[in-house]
């Protein structure tokens, strides 16, 4: 374990095409406020879009060294773990890994920050927060309200937060390092979602999140932390639509009027964090980490959910805010993300109900990937009702737009989900869920060897990775 860690920030995306406006925001953030700190972004994009934009990425100046991790770096990082490993039955387990997915491209963050500290935001996040102009108190044990707002509202201002301070009080430090104006307990439960799945309980226009009494002992170590969150904030696909339908005067179904404005919070450390945003994260790697799941739908971090509650670590929402700026570009159309999130969901139930071990670097489960009948029609059955009602609006609406988009979704979603045709969707979801399970239990059992290999190689020649040739912004240059 090397004595100094570095603290380091990641940007893991896919969109090489409009990350350098997020590389120019938090670069200037850390500068503000008086940070030098290493910039790295993984890039999940085709090497035909790489040779299209990273010229865009080398033309983005910084104040602070930029790094780049890309197809080209990827694969060569994987080829030296294969060669190392030698067994020839297990590199496609590898490669599943740290495919282009949400989670393989955070396990390539956590390979090459073995043994430091990192702060980790997505490409759509930027470093402030959106808070009400007149905030309410907080009752007790409440420690965030929020409220969406119209984007046209007066009622909010962005405000900074110093992210690096806020991250550094807590990262790496035992419970009683922690500054003493951190509340803490047990666990934070949203007024809005499901506790363990965090799955939305419908539609709600305010939520808060209370603490639940609880002790830490005071030589846990708070491994995880992270901001809280403001913009298009937690809205799970069907709630998106949802919010749609309830509009009338809303004809585009990718356009979201409303913003979620925070109007007060409060820092806090847990035992157990079913809230776990990695977002807007930050993490003590000194000795490793578990992998996050290796999977394109939206739950690569629920393993962290799961991995938190082992004795001996903690969790922290920090005192600090950043902002989600939904970018549409290289998204998937809406039905498609309900179907991946219904999917998601049905994996997070049956992984969380059969958990049996969680240790350093893993968390084992019995769950073996069967899809029943029962489990199919309870999908179906929420998302039928919601393509019901959209077909009813559809036939009530005048405004020949807004019929069009409320029909083309519920024609989009049927096809998603198999034209509801319970048989021939439960044949899919198990082949679907199979494979996703089979990766998972796979990557788990070669983790902790693969951590091993590239510790050690990072600390002895460090591990594939580009140092950008962008402009310098100088001090002097800045008129400050």
């Amino acid at each position: 374990m090397p004595i100094n860690r570095e603290t380091v920030f990641v940007i893991p995306t896919h969109r090489l095409k409009e990350v350098g406006d997020t590389v120019r925001a938090y670069d200037e953030h850390f500068w503000r406020n008086g940070h030098a700190i290493k910039l790295i972004v993984f890039d999940d994009s085709s090497v035909a879009n790489h040779n299209k934009y990273f010229s865009d990425l080398e033309n983005t100046a910084t104040y602070n060294p930029l790094f780049y991790v890309g197809p080209k770096e990827k694969e060569q990082f994987i080829e030296y773990l294969g060669a190392r490993v030698g067994n020839r039955s297990i590199q496609g387990i590898i490669r599943g890994l740290f495919r282009p997915s949400y989670g393989g491209n955070r396990n390539c963050a956590l390979m090459y920050t073995l043994g430091d500290h990192f702060i980790s935001s997505d490409d759509d996040m930027r470093p402030h927060g959106c808070i009400e102009d007149r905030s309410d108190s907080l009752e007790e044990r409440e420690v965030s309200k929020g409220k969406l707002l119209s984007k046209e509202s007066k009622g909010y201002s962005e405000r900074s937060y110093d992210l690096y301070r806020a991250f550094a009080d807590v990262i790496g430090k035992k419970v009683s390092e922690v500054p003493t104006g951190f509340e803490r307990g047990e666990y934070l439960e949203d007024s809005s979602m499901d506790l363990e799945t965090n799955v939305s309980r419908g539609v709600a226009k305010e939520n808060s999140l209370f603490l639940k009494n609880g002790k830490i002992p005071a030589n846990h170590i708070v491994k995880m932390a992270q901001t809280y969150r403001s913009g298009t904030n937690d809205i799970d696909a069907l709630d998106y639509a949802e919010m749609f339908l309830h509009d009338d005067q809303r004809h585009d179904l990718e356009h979201l009027n409303d913003i979620y404005v925070l109007s007060n919070f409060r820092p806090v450390v847990t035992k157990v964090n079913w809230r776990m945003d990695c977002g807007v994260a930050a993490y003590d790697n000194s000795t490793g980490l578990p992998p996050f799941f290796p999977t394109r739908l939206r739950f690569e971090d629920y393993v962290y959910r799961l991995w938190i509650q082992q004795d001996g670590i903690a969790s922290a929402h920090v005192d600090a805010v950043q902002t989600h700026m939904k970018s549409n570009y290289m998204r998937n159309p809406l039905a498609a993300e309900v179907f991946n999130e219904e999917i998601a969901n049905l994996l997070k139930r049956k992984i969380k109900s059969s958990l049996v071990s969680v240790d350093e670097l893993t968390i084992g489960f019995d769950y073996d990937g069967q899809v029943s009948m029962e489990d199919a029609s309870f999908v179906l059955d929420r998302v039928k009702r919601l393509h019901s009602h959209f077909m009813k609006s559809a036939t009530s609406s005048d405004h020949p737009l807004r019929k069009e988009t409320l029909t083309l979704f519920s024609t989009n979603l049927e096809k998603a989900f198999y034209g509801f045709e319970p048989d021939f969707f439960q044949q899919n979801v198990s082949r679907i869920v199979d494979d996703v399970i089979t990766q998972f239990k796979a990557s788990f059992e070669i983790w902790p060897t693969l951590v091993e290999i590239a510790f050690f190689q990072k600390m002895k020649a460090g591990l594939p990775m580009l140092k950008v040739k962008n402009p310098q912004r100088r001090v002097e240059m800045e008129n400050v």
